[in-house]
């Protein structure tokens, strides 16, 4: 059995450990529990890596058969499809049990997303957002939106987490440029949250050293999806989601560009789930839940190397709204759907850049909503099944009967 590291909070002090999972069981939940487990499939989410190594039987929704929309995918079906764009990911996970405020259970973490391979401070990107419902927060939306350029790595995190991931990405920035606040003006850090109402929010168990490291570990390829970084709390439609990534290629005589989506989701209420247009979520009613109607929050970032305006970015970040509604959101009264994506062509005075024209951009449109409703969906069929505190369980969405359900609906 390969041994998986694990990082484990103590107070104030974090230590490194490297188990087996099976002792990584044995040794916090008890052997009673750990049989359990076994019994219901439960799986132990690991410690952040980038790659995506799915535990257990978690998967990726194309391997199971299951192909969204028309159009092909980038190499690796994730947002690094875009040139520049790297992905990392801190994630902290210990304890269980009983809820003490401070100490844990922890299930947190962080995401981080470089827009580009080089420096982004100096070399500001085209950006644009929209607010399809306003319950969350990003930070840094109303600077980018008023100036239109991206200048920060963009952050996922939990809610309570917020403050400390703006300031380690302050801290980031210092010292990549440490002329900002002396003479040159200082960067908004973007950073996005969700309510990972799993473990021991009121602890805010993240550090400076985990933000950092999340930047230091991002990397282009395949990234790790689920319940990892700033999703390791998350559920959406009812079952454990968390992050989750798709990419789409427009056609050569369209301009070939890619369009990239990760997301943090964190929504919906288990009756809308939709798969292809498959109602799964009525199908799947009477599947284990231990929360109603709780999470009802998504970030999503996109990112293409098309030559776009912010306000072409303004409209794409619309799309993103379309293919989050064919998973079935609604977009609920309390909900933080907020999104956001930036061109990875600088906005540099001097390159001469041909920026795209209108009638060009509808199948960047098309690629977007694809990506959003792929990158969803990934979520979900690669996060596992997680407890949290004080009992509770987040079952994982079933690959075996979401399999049957879309063969009952000839889409499979």
């Amino acid at each position: 059995m390969v041994a998986k590291q694990f990082r484990v909070r103590r107070g104030s002090t974090m230590s490194k450990f490297h188990f087996s999972r099976r002792g990584f069981v044995q040794m916090t939940f008890g052997s009673a529990l750990s049989g359990l487990w076994s019994a219901l499939g439960v799986q132990i989410s690991k410690a952040s890596s980038r790659r995506n190594t799915n535990p257990g039987n978690r998967t990726r929704l194309r391997d199971l058969g299951i192909t969204i929309g028309r159009l092909p995918t980038g190499l690796h079906n994730a947002i690094t499809d875009v040139e520049g764009v790297r992905v990392g990911h801190t994630t902290n996970i210990s304890g269980s049990g009983r809820l003490i405020v401070g100490e844990g259970p922890i299930r947190t973490g962080v995401t981080a997303i470089l827009p580009r391979s080089g420096n982004v401070y100096r070399e500001k990107l085209p950006v644009g957002g929209f607010i399809l419902n306003g319950n969350g927060e990003l930070t840094g939306l109303l600077n980018t939106l008023n100036g239109g350029l991206l200048e920060t790595p963009i952050f996922l995190t939990g809610t309570a987490n917020v403050g400390i991931v703006y300031d380690a990405a302050l801290t980031y920035l210092l010292q990549e440029h440490p002329e900002i606040g002396v003479t040159e003006r200082v960067p908004v850090p973007v950073v996005g949250e969700c309510w990972d109402s799993l473990g021991d929010i009121q602890g805010r168990h993240l550090s400076e050293d985990d933000v950092l490291r999340a930047i230091a570990s991002a990397a282009d390829g395949p990234v790790e999806e689920g319940a990892v970084g700033g999703g390791t709390g998350m559920r959406s439609y009812g079952f454990k989601s968390g992050i989750g990534t798709s990419s789409r290629r427009i056609p050569a005589n369209r301009g070939g560009y890619t369009v990239g989506v990760l997301v943090n989701a964190n929504h919906g209420s288990r009756h809308l789930l939709r798969v292809d247009g498959v109602p799964v979520g009525e199908e799947l009613l009477r599947y284990p839940e231990d929360e109603v109607e709780k999470s009802k929050s998504i970030i999503i970032v996109a990112a293409t190397d098309a030559p776009l305006l912010p306000i072409q970015l303004n409209r794409l970040c619309k799309r993103l709204a379309m293919g989050l509604a064919k998973t079935g959101s609604v977009s609920t009264h309390g909900s933080g759907d907020v999104f956001i994506a930036f061109s990875t062509v600088p906005r540099s005075s001097d390159e001469n850049v041909s920026w795209t024209g209108d009638n060009g951009v509808s199948s960047l449109w098309e690629a977007a909503s694809e990506a959003t409703e792929e990158a969803i969906l990934n979520a979900l069929t690669a996060a596992p099944t997680m407890d949290g505190a004080n009992g509770s369980i987040r079952h994982a969405l079933p690959l075996d009967r979401l399999t049957e359900i879309m063969k009952k609906y000839n889409r499979l």
